[in-house]
């Protein structure tokens, strides 16, 4: 069953569209900051699980291909980024 934007979050738990688990396994990605990294991205797109689903997949997949860190994506992820 889909879940919705007032769901407990869990990394994965409602994935639909993109298989960006896999791709964080590749990049290395320890649960922790993936859950982080997924939480203020679902903040970013509270409605919309495949807009999600597919902003998660390109930070795990330019985390993966070394063109940002772990670090840099969580940081412009934070919901107090400056534009």
């Amino acid at each position: 069953m889909r879940g919705n934007a007032t769901d407990t979050f869990q990394t994965g738990a409602d994935m639909h569209w993109f298989d960006y688990v896999s791709v964080a396994e590749d990049a290395g990605i320890p649960q922790e900051p993936l859950d982080a990294l997924c939480a203020s991205i679902r903040r970013e797109f509270p409605g919309d699980d495949m807009m999600y689903e597919l902003h998660v997949l390109r930070a795990c997949t330019a985390i993966r291909d070394g063109h940002i860190t772990l670090d840099e994506a969580l940081q412009e992820a934070s919901p107090a980024r400056q534009s």
